[in-house]
């Protein structure tokens, strides 16, 4: 199991340490300045940390000895002759490329532009592509005012297969490593679109798409209207059907178990908060035939917390969990959610988490 945590949040990035069973935080990075994305590429070791400085801008930066010390590197940013000629709104999420791939980089952004860097992010590059794509005059913002990648999933059995979901633009795949695009997710349901509308694959607002590490074809989302889980690395999805709510943002997907994965439900829509304030997490070990509401060690009364797109994690043996909610609450699970200890309630709202 891992011993230490990345955190993403308003006020820095924090890494948490565990001694003798108790997790404490062992340092702040970039503090009071809003981190939005974090990844620990592990193949190796670096640490990348994603700022949004307000009125500065996005800023990017790299640790080469475990956060001891950090390089600014330049940031992605929209080329002048990009169409609609537009800003980098924020960096949402990272990801490092195939294993064949050295110095290979993602970054999905806001608005939803697709970043590749081969330098270790020295350098990047506005996938044209995807941005140029036909029909990109129909995406739309979620919860932001415009469409963003929250999503980026390299294929590990074939680098040049890269999977990514989009808010509001459903789900898309490269098999040629990002020459073209296809549009994919026939089964997914837009319930807050017109009727004639609602299965058209454009307008699907996927909030968070985690793959199975050992079954690459497996996948599981957090949609919107829903939860679908797909069996063809996300060409076709079916709708889970859950006894509560299935309204929420993050998801994560077993490592090494394809029918097993976590989510975290909350009231949908304007609301955004658990159901009678009983903060739970629920799990499938069968595919989502059936559903196990997990509240041990977490919060029954009076809870307001939410988790976001990127504030949970899941390790590689499967066993260990961890998610941070927008109340600045970070808890983490050694037993596969049965039980949650909670590591501190007194941080800043967390945007990301990542086990490091």
């Amino acid at each position: 199991m891992s011993d230490r945590i990345l955190v993403a949040t308003r006020k820095g990035l924090l890494a948490l340490a565990r001694k003798g069973g108790a997790w404490s935080v062992a340092s702040t990075e970039f503090p009071g300045v809003p981190v939005t994305a974090v990844l620990r590429d592990a193949r190796d070791g670096a640490i990348y940390a994603a700022l949004k400085h307000g009125h500065f801008g996005s800023k990017l930066h790299r640790s080469d000895d475990d956060g001891k010390s950090w390089t600014e590197l330049p940031a992605p940013a929209f080329p002048a002759d990009a169409a609609g000629a537009p800003t980098l709104f924020q960096m949402w999420t990272m990801e490092a490329g195939g294993a064949d791939e050295p110095g290979r980089l993602w970054i999905g952004a806001l608005p939803a532009g697709l970043f590749r860097s081969n330098d270790r992010g020295e350098s990047w590059q506005l996938v044209d592509s995807l941005w140029n794509v036909p029909g990109r005059d129909k995406w739309f913002g979620g919860g932001y005012d415009m469409a963003g990648i929250h999503t980026v999933s390299p294929d590990p059995r074939d680098s040049k297969r890269v999977f990514v979901a989009i808010s509001c633009a459903g789900v898309w795949e490269t098999r040629d490593g990002a020459k073209s695009w296809k549009l994919e997710g026939k089964g997914m349901v837009a319930a807050y679109m017109p009727p004639d509308q609602a299965n058209s694959l454009e307008v699907q607002d996927p909030h968070r798409v985690a793959r199975c590490a050992a079954a690459p074809d497996v996948m599981w989302m957090q949609h919107h209207n829903g939860i679908f889980r797909s069996t063809d690395a996300g060409v076709t999805w079916t709708q889970l059907k859950l006894p509560g709510d299935d309204f929420g943002f993050a998801v994560a997907a077993h490592p090494k178990d394809p029918n097993t994965a976590w989510f975290v439900p909350a009231i949908k829509d304007e609301l955004r908060i658990p159901r009678d304030g009983a903060f739970a997490v629920t799990r499938t070990r069968d595919g989502g035939k059936s559903w196990e509401t997990l509240r041990e060690g977490l919060p029954q009364r009076d809870a307001f917390d939410l988790i976001y797109r990127h504030g949970f994690d899941v390790d590689g043996s499967g066993t260990q969990l961890a998610m941070g909610s927008t109340t600045g609450s970070l808890w983490v699970s050694e037993n596969g959610g049965e039980r949650w200890q909670l590591a501190n309630a007194h941080l800043p709202p967390i945007y990301a988490v990542r086990f490091g």
